[in-house]
């Protein structure tokens, strides 16, 4: 994985959350990080004028104060800050095209966005060709101070794995770098239809899935053998399982496909559901 990791900082706690994790995430693979503040695009409760200059002199602050904050914490972290006047989501889809990663604030459980006001930030989720990552303010997982350390007990990757096989190839190399960064377990998740059951045994079944999801993790497995991987197969709706799953996750990843459209966006059911519930940053990574 080449390019910068490029996080978009507004000044919102969700946004500054996302830069501590986006600095501690570019220092464990060795990439450089990109601070983003869209002066036309900022929260609507920053209680500044409305005048052009004011909206500009705000997003300097901004960038040179978490800047500092984050090199105090990283010292050799390759660090630069980007004030542009084009929207957002403009800006952001056009770095995502040589980025390693996008990285957005998230407010919390049951709305994506902070960076980006309301639909936008999933408009960047769903078009962005890189993989992107959400977020949220006072996420245990994420070290976001020196008084905010992450919690030692979240320390598993966890990937959803909707149909093994070659399309899972970004996915799951996302999913097995993130993890050999970090030193932490890669939890495998397939979820199985409950429908399945009408027409084969539960132990079947899950038997069967087991071997498919092992022979899809042997070659991420042999070109990372020091990462621990458990292979978790369950029978239900795959939001539950992957819901379930993550309660010791520290990251949670998850696809989408790659839509033909450069205008058009779309998520599909699961990742919508981990944006808005799963209690850990997640990934969202583009595949075919």
């Amino acid at each position: 994985m080449t390019g910068p990791v490029v996080v978009g900082l507004d000044g919102s706690p969700a946004s500054v959350t996302a830069a501590w994790w986006a600095a501690r995430e570019a220092a464990d693979r060795h990439l450089p990080l990109v601070l983003l503040h869209s002066w036309t695009t900022q929260p609507l409760d920053v209680p500044i004028a409305q005048e052009a200059h004011s909206k500009q002199r705000y997003g300097r602050e901004i960038l040179e104060r978490v800047s500092a904050e984050l090199l105090h914490r990283h010292g050799d972290l390759d660090l630069t800050t980007e004030l542009v006047s084009a929207p957002a989501a403009h800006a952001l889809l056009e770095r995502g095209e040589s980025a390693a990663m996008i990285v957005l604030g998230s407010r919390g459980h049951g709305s994506v966005a902070s960076f980006l006001i309301g639909s936008i930030s999933l408009h960047v989720l769903g078009l962005t060709p890189c993989p992107a990552v959400a977020v949220r303010a006072g996420d245990p997982a994420v070290e976001a101070g020196w008084s905010h350390p992450a919690a030692a007990d979240l320390d598993e990757v966890v990937v959803g794995v909707q149909e093994p096989g070659v399309a899972d190839g970004p996915l799951l190399e996302f999913a097995f770098t993130a993890a050999a960064a970090r030193g932490a377990r890669l939890r495998a998740v397939r979820a199985l239809p409950l429908t399945s059951l009408v027409t084969r045994l539960d132990e079947d079944l899950e038997a069967d899935e087991r071997v498919r999801l092992a022979e899809a993790l042997a070659p991420w497995r042999e070109k990372f053998p020091d990462v621990p991987v458990t292979k978790h197969v369950a029978i239900g709706p795959a939001t539950q399982v992957l819901l379930a799953a993550s309660a010791r996750g520290c990251l949670t990843v998850v696809g989408r496909r790659r839509h033909p459209s450069h205008v058009t966006w779309k998520l599909g059911p699961v990742a919508h559901a981990a944006l808005h519930h799963v209690p850990c940053p997640v990934a969202v990574v583009p595949h075919d």
